[in-house]
């Protein structure tokens, strides 16, 4: 059976991503900060900036919801236009 996607919600699916995207960038801010800490040479200024680290995540949360929040806004505005996402989908029989 083929369904469309008439709405998306801008404001819920902004959220569930930009909350992804604040955790994903963990994975990689963290192992770099720890090279960064390591590597760096004795003395008081060489410190990588841990503000830097503290505020990355925070900016990928803020980017990732209003990237994503336009972007649906932006689906449900060209759906009367276009048409919406078409997928095909089918109810398993379980014997």
């Amino acid at each position: 059976m083929k369904q469309q996607i008439s709405r998306l919600s801008p404001h819920q699916n902004g959220k569930v991503f930009g909350v992804l995207m604040a955790i994903g960038s963990l994975v990689f801010l963290v192992p770099f900060f720890l090279v960064f800490a390591t590597m760096a040479p004795a003395g008081a200024g060489n410190a990588p900036p841990l503000l830097m680290f503290l505020f990355m995540p925070v900016l990928y949360l803020i980017l990732g919801y209003l990237s994503v929040a336009i972007g649906c806004a932006l689906y449900n505005f060209m759906f009367k236009y276009l048409g919406g996402v078409e997928f095909e989908s089918s109810e398993e029989n379980k014997a």
